[in-house]
């Protein structure tokens, strides 16, 4: 079987020399060694515990602005997300100990 026609440069087009294809390949490489480094670390259990700790400050922070009447981040939607989780997270757990503490003294 003869090779694809289109797959030849044209006539007056020139096939990339030898050391252009290297240096293709060096970038290559180095491309590929970056992201599968960034993959590493954003898939570390450290890094995600890292991670989790930095948001969950930032909650408390913008829970904190929120209840002194500075309003909640207008900026950043995730950031308003996270602090109304955080509030709901805490009522509920206010409601818990509430539910706990009404059962106890009933006994």
């Amino acid at each position: 079987m003869s090779p694809d026609p289109a797959a030849r440069p044209a006539q007056n087009e020139t096939a990339p020399s030898r050391s252009e294809l290297e240096d293709q390949v060096r970038e290559a490489r180095r491309e590929l060694g970056s992201a599968l480094d960034e993959l590493t670390t954003r898939l570390s259990p450290s890094y995600q515990a890292a991670q989790l700790a930095h948001g969950t400050k930032q909650a408390a922070a913008d829970v904190r602005g929120l209840l002194s009447g500075n309003g909640l981040p207008t900026q950043d939607p995730h950031r308003s997300r996270n602090a109304k989780v955080l509030l709901g997270a805490a009522a509920v757990g206010a409601v818990a100990v509430a539910v706990l503490v009404v059962r106890v003294v009933r006994r």
